[in-house]
Order: C-alpha cells, then sequence, then structure tokens
C-alpha cells in the first residue's frame, strides 16, 4: 500500500493538534515534519520542542526531514522527541554515511535526501544504509512550489537503483503533489507521498481520505 505523509509546514499552526489529529484519524499514516535552519534553507521553520510536543497528539511515524547544516549534530535531539524516520540531505552533510549511522545508533529509521540539482548517483554508496530515499521534486525551503516535471525521470531512476542493489527502501516524494500529479508520480516508482496544501487547505480530514483513495484507488 501507497503511504501519504502530510507536511506540517502547510497547516494552520494556531490549530495545529487539531489538524493533526484529524489527518490522523482520516487514515494517514506519517506525519511529514520539515525541520529548517536558516542556513542549509532560507527559511526557518520549528524545532525539537515541537516535535516533542506533537508526539503527545500521535502515535503515527514521525518522519522528520531535517533541512540543516550537519544534521548529526542534532539526531540524539530529534531521536528523543519522538522521531521515527529522520532523513537527511546528502548535500548537507560532510559525511552521509557517519550520519546515517548515527540514527541508527539511536534506533531510528533513516533516509537520505536529494534536491533537484544533485546527481542521483551521488546516491549509490548509501543505498545499502538507508530506509528511504527522498526526492525532491522541488527546491526545499518553501512550500507551495510547483513540480519540477524532471523528478519524474529521477524517481524512476532511484526505484532502479535500489531494485538493481536488491534494495526494500522506500522512494519518497516532496513538493508540488496534488490529484492531478499523484499517480503519475506513483508509476513512477515512489511509493511514499508528501503532500502539504492540499491536504491542510480546506477540509483537512476530507482531503486526506481523498487523497489516500486516489493514491490507492
Amino acid at each position: 500500500m501507497n503511504i501519504l505523509a502530510p507536511s506540517i509546514l502547510a497547516a494552520d499552526f494556531s490549530r495545529l493538534g487539531e489538524q493533526i489529529k484529524a489527518v490522523d484519524e482520516a487514515g494517514a499514516q506519517y506525519i511529514h515534519i520539515d525541520v529548517m535552519d536558516g542556513m542549509f534553507v532560507p527559511n526557518i521553520s520549528y524545532g525539537i520542542p515541537v516535535v516533542e510536543s506533537l508526539r503527545k497528539v500521535t502515535d503515527k511515524v514521525f518522519d522528520v526531514h531535517l533541512m540543516i547544516e550537519e544534521p548529526i549534530r542534532y539526531v540524539k535531539a530529534f531521536a528523543e522527541a519522538g522521531a521515527d524516520m529522520i532523513s537527511v540531505h546528502i548535500e548537507a552533510c560532510s559525511d552521509v554515511s557517519e550520519t546515517l549511522n548515527e540514527i541508527r545508533r539511536y534506533g531510528k529509521k533513516c533516509a537520505v535526501v536529494i534536491k533537484p540539482g544533485t546527481p542521483v548517483a551521488e546516491l549509490t554508496p548509501y543505498l545499502s544504509l538507508v530506509d528511504m530515499v527522498l526526492v525532491m521534486s522541488v527546491e526545499p525551503g518553501m512550500g507551495g512550489q510547483h513540480f519540477m516535471s524532471g523528478a519524474f525521470e529521477r524517481i524512476r531512476m532511484v526505484r532502479q537503483m535500489l531494485n538493481d542493489a536488491g534494495s526494500m527502501a522506500d522512494v519518497e516524494v516532496d513538493g508540488g503533489i496534488n490529484e492531478g500529479n499523484v499517480r503519475d508520480i506513483l508509476a513512477a516508482g515512489a511509493n511514499v507521498i508528501v503532500a502539504g496544501s492540499k491536504i491542510f487547505h480546506g477540509n483537512v480530514a476530507e482531503n486526506t481520505r481523498n487523497f489516500i483513495s486516489l493514491m490507492n484507488g
């Protein structure tokens, strides 16, 4: 089954706990949490206290996407705050393997992320270390961008690389995903979908149920 990971970056922060409960009860399997440091990406979002607080609201998988420089510095803190999966950018780590191993040391699943301009071949040394590869289909750091059509081929390439490596890792895609392109993204080889504004703008529960139905119909 395909997995929906609503991104709380698009949520109404004055109603964050309520909206997370809504996507939980509507069937979303993951909660996608984008952490930005204002250095690796231009924006700043939220940090460890928010993750810790939200852990009290739901037991769904916390898919924590660290858009921060040298994320190894914060692995322990996010693990202890309640992250289940920690994703780090290949471009943000001086030692990608050590960062992934650090995540494992805290008993969490790990993922590696690539920006649209990073060649997918750079993933090759890490395919045996990860539970998931996150393919960005927009430039990271800001919600509401349009899906980059070049991501389709990148998704296909990543899925083929994982297959060739004998890996069962998931392929997640994040950025500009909507009702019009999600099935094509899944057909290209993704199985974890991050959606923000299409979930949190409007009726959150209804949007979640409709998206899950579209993904698995």
